[in-house]
């Protein structure tokens, strides 16, 4: 097909898409109309969105926010259906490498490079990929609504078949109107906050239902793709289950800033993820069981396998449940094998005897693929067991390793009662010691095995509460190993005393093995550089850490994690300066980890918005700087993005293909191209230096905390029950920009249309330049298209402009009560605003509404609506705000309710939080 026809069958398909939209969500909303007249909410009826009518909403019912933000998540689910169905359409017409991002495509380009088979391979087994599921605070919707987008989700999919007659899509409808009833019904808003017991049962729902039956998928895609691209399929069979793909939580681990993760917390939680692992494992082989029923009067049973059947039929501690499997299957000795299998993991969640690892389970379903094989079912071997021994390598017996993750002041803090509790000298000073004064005593102190104090001693709340948690991994570790534990995260890491402070907590709570050279850390300790500064001096940090004798010993398997921070970076410097920071480090890491012979597998510390490090997943790789991926990945999923990613099959199968294929293409260029630099990187310095004081400018001028407190929802946020986690990191009181979290700092300036962090300060950048070296933004401009890494910032910074609102951000600048601060603030940010619009309409040739029709059909759709909520929003902002002043309490907290559901209708239909 020529370029052409294609980019007609492209267009065409994209106008489709656009019809189908409309056409779903006429047909869902028609459902809605149903509901509401079930439940007498008939007054809303005039007020239903995308209807046509234009009521007056003076006079709207008090059930508007809920009706908007129910039409936000409809219109949510039904873009991401026909974004699914869009792409099997175009590769019906265009063919499956026609779709950016995924294996087809993926395979084709490394093949394109000149990769053997061989290469290609080797390739592979060095990728992995990590996401970790995170429990932040902007997941503002109920687990019970997720429930029910689920179950509309299905009668959405099996409405689309088309012979379906007309009794049949009646009944279809019936449903969706009792689902949408008990959505009404069901109330959307946190009003006691969730736990982290809740949270967990959350990320459970997706590690153990949903990506089991993904990875079936992902794993068939896979294979496809590699058959189409003449590739040999035995030597990939070969290489085993490659590129590995596993999970990771931070919930029940992450408690920087977090009271409520206690060390009992974190207990259960490995808890938890084992036995949710083992129903896992359970569930697989009772379905793998139903497949094998091969009759012992037509294959001949090997001794092996009667062997093993009658060995776990006299140790399974179920005398009634063994006797009625081999009762009811005494024909099928190998049904028979893989329902003992299963009973023994049932048996095992109640605490009895069972597999000791994972290695023992392995054994006996290679007995299974060994007897199956020789009984000539080499297919159903393949089919049925492959995918469950994949399984067991991705989930083990611990679904999904759990970081532990502690900020550096606190493990000061817990040092220092250590050492004064020991009678140190100037022990209690420790956080303030020089950094030469710290390493001369950690470094001496870590020669020796001796501990502190003793194990039973409670010295202060810190140093109980990390000896406390690192004793839970030392039992979990002698049952189980390491697995399912992931790394000792330090946040803020500052220096490197922060990082070898952590092995001196580790010797105190036994968490470490004494070797013939001296002690070693079983787990991997992982700096988390945040802030612009220490982004800066990571490199120097890192690489004095490397060489340390007792990270030199630790086990890394010659890998190295090194953990980057989106938010704080951004909150700290501005986008800009923030994308360049990283850029730079991680630049400079990498050459680190080379000098030291180690890979260094960077950890992504994403969040959900723009500004604190989202973005189209396949396009953040390709532009990590040259041989920052070695093939290891790890990057966080927060909040909301967890449910928008995968919350549905097919969409979870689609975003982990990016991923997989991603991080694939990405190793192979990093390893395999020779690195060219980026036509853009002679001007970052001074575009990152110019953005960086018009952003740091404008937080510090004076007024700025009063201003941004009353045009923003930062105080009702803080009054939210959306996480388990505090908006402030230490939980003072106060007003510091500093001690706020960046998600609800991220979150607050998002509901009132600023989308301020990703933006603010760019135009300033690209102004000077254009105006002290016209020539250089000419150069500038023509070497743009030709950087991946500033086409994709930039691109970024436009649809954060996109999403703003100059008439909402003057509105909600209408709350702040000094109205000559009122006009200097908003002053300051429309000029800045129109700036950088203006000029990056420049660079890229035109308005995103004209280049990125599909970004612009998906805001234009949700603009009428949602600005009637804002004004809802604004006046209960200053309604709630009056009564709060005049320490009316009773009606302060009657109008909470209110306003966190008009939080989160607005969150729904902008599809973020923070």
């Amino acid at each position: 097909m020529t370029d052409t026809a294609s980019n007609s069958t492209r267009e065409q398909l994209r106008l489709e898409g656009f019809d189908l939209i409309d056409e779903r969500l006429q047909y869902l909303l028609g459902c809605l109309e149903d509901a509401l007249v079930s439940t007498g909410e008939t007054e809303l009826l005039p007020y239903l969105p995308w209807s046509g009518r234009v009521p007056d909403i003076s006079a709207a019912p008090e059930g508007l926010p809920q009706l908007y933000s129910i039409g936000f998540q409809l219109l949510n689910m039904v873009e991401e259906r026909v974004a699914a169905e869009i792409r099997r359409e175009r590769e019906k017409a265009l063919g499956a490498e026609s779709i950016r991002g995924l294996w087809p495509q993926a395979l084709r380009d490394l093949k394109g490079m000149g990769l053997t088979p061989e290469q290609i391979l080797a390739v592979l087994k060095d990728v992995q990929v990590e996401p970790v599921l995170t429990a932040h605070p902007t997941e503002a919707k109920r687990s019970s609504i997720r429930e029910r987008h689920r179950a509309l989700y299905g009668e959405m999919v099996r409405n689309e078949f088309p012979k379906y007659t007309e009794r049949e899509r009646r009944r279809i409808r019936e449903r969706v109107v009792t689902t949408l009833e008990t959505l009404w019904r069901t109330a959307e808003i946190h009003l006691v906050r969730p736990d982290i017991t809740s949270e967990l049962r959350n990320a459970t729902h997706y590690l153990r239902d949903l990506f089991p039956a993904a990875i079936n998928r992902l794993d068939l895609h896979f294979t496809e793709a590699w058959r189409d691209a003449g590739l040999p399929l035995e030597m990939l069979r070969s290489a085993g289950n490659i590129p590995r793909l596993i999970f990771g939580t931070w919930i029940g681990g992450d408690r920087d800033g977090h009271p409520l993760v206690t060390p009992e917390v974190t207990e259960k939680t490995l808890k938890e993820l084992r036995h949710s692992a083992f129903k896992l494992l359970e569930r697989e082989l009772a379905e793998l069981s139903t497949q094998l029923t091969l009759s012992r009067y037509l294959t001949p049973v090997p001794g092996e396998l009667q062997a093993r059947i009658d060995h776990l039929a006299k140790t399974v501690e179920s005398p009634e449940a063994v006797k009625e499997i081999l009762h009811r299957h005494e024909e099928e000795p190998w049904r028979q094998l893989a329902l003992l299998m299963a009973l023994r993991l049932r048996e095992q969640i109640k605490g009895k005897p069972g597999y000791r690892n994972t290695a023992c389970l392995t054994d006996d379903l290679n007995l299974l693929s060994r007897t199956l094989a020789g009984a000539g079912c080499h297919m159903l071997e393949e089919d049925a067991i492959r995918p469950i021994r994949h399984k067991l390598e991705m989930f083990g017996f611990h679904l999904a390793t759990l970081d532990i993750r502690q900020n550096s002041e606190f493990h000061d803090k817990a040092i220092s009662q250590l050492l004064t509790a020991a009678g140190v000298e100037d022990g209690e000073n420790y956080a303030s010691w020089p950094e030469e004064r710290r390493l001369d005593f950690l470094n001496t102190e870590l020669l020796s095995t001796r501990p502190f104090i003793h194990n039973d001693l409670r010295v202060g709340t810190e140093a109980d509460d990390v000896l406390d948690t690192y004793r839970v991994l030392v039992r979990h570790r002698k049952h189980w190993g390491t697995n399912g534990v992931g790394a000792l995260i330090v946040s803020m890491t500052r220096k490197l005393s922060d990082l070898l402070g952590v092995y001196l907590l580790a010797r105190e709570a036994g968490l470490v093995d004494l070797t013939p050279e001296g002690l070693v850390c079983p787990l991997q300790v992982v700096p988390l550089f945040e802030t612009m500064d220490d982004l800066d001096r990571s490199p120097g940090i890192l690489k004095a850490f490397l060489e340390h004798p007792l990270t030199r010993r630790s086990p890394a398997d010659g890998n190295q994690q090194v953990m980057l921070g989106y938010s704080d970076s951004n909150k700290d410097c501005g986008i800009l300066a923030a994308q360049f920071a990283l850029q730079r480090a991680q630049t400079a890491l990498t050459q680190v980890g080379r000098d030291s012979g180690v890979n260094l597998c960077f950890f992504h510390g994403r969040g959900g918005t723009i500004s604190r490090g989202a973005g189209p997943t396949h396009w953040f790789m390709a532009a990590l700087p040259n041989g920052a991926m070695s093939g290891g990945f790890r990057m966080t999923e927060q909040g909301e993005t967890i449910a928008q990613k995968y919350a549905n099959l097919a969409n979870a199968t689609y975003n982990l293909e990016l991923l997989l294929a991603g991080a694939a293409v990405t190793t192979a260029h990093h390893r395999h191209l020779p690195p060219v630099e980026d036509p853009c990187q002679a001007f970052m310095a001074r575009l990152g230096d110019t953005s960086q004081a018009a952003y740091q400018n404008f937080l510090k001028a004076e007024g700025f905390i009063e201003f941004y407190r009353q045009a923003t929802v930062i105080d009702a946020l803080e009054n939210s029950r959306i996480g388990s986690r505090p908006a402030r990191r230490t939980g003072k009181k106060g007003f510091s920009i500093s001690d706020l979290r960046a998600i609800p700092w991220v979150f607050s300036w998002t509901q009132a249309r600023f989308y301020l962090p990703g933006w603010f300060g760019v135009g300033s950048g690209l102004e000077k330049l254009k105006q002290e070296s016209p020539g250089d933004f000419a150069k500038f401009k023509e070497a743009l298209p030709h950087s991946t890494f500033m086409s994709y910032v930039l691109t970024n910074v436009e649809t954060n402009l996109a999403s703003a609102n100059l008439e909402l951000m003057s509105d909600y600048a209408g709350l702040v009560e000094d109205v000559e601060l009122r006009d200097r603030f908003l002053g300051m940010i429309l000029t800045e605003f129109e700036k950088t619009k203006t000029l990056l309409a420049e660079l890229f040739d035109g308005d995103m509404k004209t280049r990125r029709p599909r970004m612009a059909k998906t805001l234009d759709i949700r603009e009428a609506p949602l600005r009637v909520l804002h004004q809802q929003q604004i006046a209960l902002l200053r309604e709630w705000r009056g009564h709060v002043a005049a320490e009316n309490s009773t009606e302060a907290d009657a109008l909470l309710p209110k306003l966190l559901l008009s939080i989160n209708a607005i969150a729904s239909g902008l599809r973020t939080t923070g």
